[in-house]
């Protein structure tokens, strides 16, 4: 793909067109990585500004999940070392809860391991909700599993503004990653989620053995779902996982993955997720003039992650609207 049809592409879609299928496949496999990701950084600023969204999570419930997951850490089929406990003490999570907030951090979310969540169980998570609601006025997620309607209803009522269900990679290839539940399952989550007036955040690991073109069919799957916050994480291989030994996706396929959901997805909030430690700190810098314009900071659910106040830092320097 040469340079006149990207620039094309992308005037396109700053005049309120789309990319296709065609176009995106070819883009990620041919186009230049530096033009694509400059052009991905002109759709961004058209359409969002510098406003750059942070977003942090606390692992409430962890390990003994009964789904088969290849990548996870806390699927009860794999031998990890993974800490295992039920439900979180309410004071930790208000203390985090806090600490993030005091950080400037906008959203914060409680996340818990397993296919789903008893009602009881859920009736407890509300509970810690409200005491972490009387804490600060930090905007409440959650990531709880395949909810029903009905449980969704209830986060709802208790004020989540976001409910976070990865879609984790393109429709063709899921089953080739989990076999206890169906792509189909996530999606009929995320719609009843949506018509009850909760916005979704959904996005996928890149680099479980998908060619670039499920990548670009993970992204117009999250497309078609109009999802406004679409994280993107990098596999972190576990040891004990059945992906233990992925070779590492390289540095420049996650900037020309990047680029392209920008392309796909010109007005949601793209965001670093798990595994941005994977890539060079030089990678991140080109990533955040390539796309991004959110990012998940402070410990990640089974790894450590990032340190707020450096994270900050640099996205001020890529010129983003963050308060130090």
């Amino acid at each position: 793909m040469n340079k006149k049809i990207v620039t094309q592409i992308k005037d396109r879609i700053l005049n309120g067109g789309q990319i296709n299928i065609e176009e995106a496949e070819l883009m990620i496999l041919n186009a230049e990585t530096k033009q694509i990701s400059d052009a991905a950084n002109e759709i961004r600023k058209h359409f969002s500004g510098n406003l750059f969204d942070m977003c942090s999570i606390t692992n409430a419930k962890s390990g003994k999940c009964s789904e088969d997951c290849k990548w996870c850490s806390q699927s009860a089929y794999h031998k990890t070392e993974v800490e295992t406990y039920n439900l979180i003490d309410t004071q930790e999570a208000v203390s985090n809860s806090l600490s993030n907030h005091k950080q400037g951090v906008k959203r914060f979310s409680l996340v818990t391991s397993g296919r789903t969540l008893t009602d009881k169980s859920l009736d407890n998570m509300i509970e810690i909700f409200d005491e972490v609601k009387q804490s600060s006025d930090i905007s409440l997620c959650a990531s709880m599993g395949l909810l029903n309607k009905s449980q969704l209803s209830k986060l709802k009522e208790t004020g989540i503004e976001h409910y976070h269900c990865n879609l984790e990679t393109a429709p063709s290839f899921f089953s080739e990653l989990c076999t206890t539940h169906t792509i189909e399952d996530k999606i009929k989550t995320i719609k009843d989620a949506q018509n009850l007036g909760i916005k979704i955040c959904s996005g996928g690991i890149i680099g479980m053995g998908e060619t670039p073109a499920q990548r670009v069919e993970l992204a117009f799957a999250l497309a078609e779902l109009k999802i406004d916050s679409i994280p993107i994480n990098i596999l972190n291989s576990i040891e004990g996982t059945k992906l233990e030994s992925r070779e590492l996706i390289s540095d420049d396929e996650v900037l020309r993955a990047i680029a392209v959901f920008r392309f796909i997805n010109p007005k949601a909030f793209i965001r670093f997720a798990g595994g941005r430690s994977q890539i060079s700190i030089e990678t991140q810098k080109k990533a955040l003039n390539g796309g991004i314009n959110s990012a998940l900071v402070g410990d990640y659910l089974t790894t450590l992650g990032t340190k707020v106040k450096e994270d900050k830092q640099m996205f001020a320097s890529a010129g983003f609207d963050i308060k130090l």
